[in-house]
């Protein structure tokens, strides 16, 4: 960050680097009323971009310098972790509209995910917490003893997806992910015809219910997307959905945890906008 302070700096901007995300919500606002913003600069991943997100107004252009694990919405748009690109960046890049998600009043930008995936990172989320981590930069390393535990106990409880506010028969399913961009972690093609800026999100729903069928699931989908194939695979685009659970369930949000079932999914079209490469 102050590589890219220094660059910033001897190109003419004013640049302000700040930790507090009350602090650089509040300023990047203001400037963004004033005309005077170029972007609001987040170093992180996606669970970064997801909370400048929500917590500045629509139109705040928003850039990434992207140091985070996953890092879907980076790849996605090009976005680097190196300070010279991203300095490129901010002095020549452009505009791009990016829809969002809204799930039970939080936005997301790149998928929200209900049952084993998002019990995963809840537990991930748990075992920072008794680390003492806080919101501490995390690995995938991080993950091992999160998913093992979860190979051994999780029970696969059925998810009911209802799509467009219909109260119509509704998707019975033990795997549930809302995308707005193709690609998942460790970049599984998930939703390969997901466009960031079409008003809809696209859902990816699998009827697995054990643990021999999830990860045929797992490895299929890892096959560049081979998991479209599969009986009990579905995939269909929706502007509104709900998740529901008679059990337990979790849910995340761009890697993070969102909290457990049930959760209203909204979209909200080209509710940001980002400065690209």
């Amino acid at each position: 960050m102050d590589r890219l302070v220094d660059l910033l700096q001897k190109r003419g901007f004013c640049v302000e680097a700040l930790t507090d995300l009350g602090e650089v919500a509040e300023k990047a606002n203001q400037l963004h009323r004033k005309g005077r913003l170029r972007a609001l600069v987040g170093a992180g991943g996606d669970g970064t971009a997801a909370e400048l997100a929500n917590r500045t107004a629509p139109g705040v252009p928003i850039s990434l310098l992207a140091v985070g694990t996953a890092n879907l919405l980076a790849k996605h748009f090009g976005f680097s972790a190196r300070p010279e690109r991203v300095c490129r960046t901010l002095v020549e890049g452009r505009l791009a509209p990016l829809d969002a998600g809204l799930a039970n009043g939080r936005l997301f930008l790149v998928v929200i995910g209900c049952g084993f995936d998002a019990e995963v990172v809840r537990q991930v989320h748990e075992h920072r917490l008794a680390a003492g981590q806080g919101g501490g930069h995390i690995g995938y390393a991080s993950y091992f003893k999160p998913v093992w535990q979860c190979i051994r106990s999780y029970r696969y409880p059925e998810i009911r997806v209802y799509c467009d506010g219909r109260d119509c028969e509704p998707l019975r399913v033990h795997w549930a992910f809302a995308c707005n961009l193709p690609r998942y972690g460790w970049g599984i093609p998930l939703a390969m015809q997901a466009e960031s800026d079409d008003g809809r999100l696209d859902l990816c729903t699998y009827r697995g219910d054990s643990l021999l069928r999830g990860v045929r699931f797992a490895i299929a989908a890892h096959l560049g997307g081979w998991h479209t194939r599969l009986s009990g695979c579905r995939l269909s685009r929706a502007s509104r959905l709900r998740f529901v659970s008679d059990q337990a369930v979790a849910y995340q949000l761009d890697g993070d945890p969102g909290g457990m079932l049930p959760v209203e999914v909204d979209v909200l079209p080209n509710r940001l906008t980002l400065l690209v490469p």
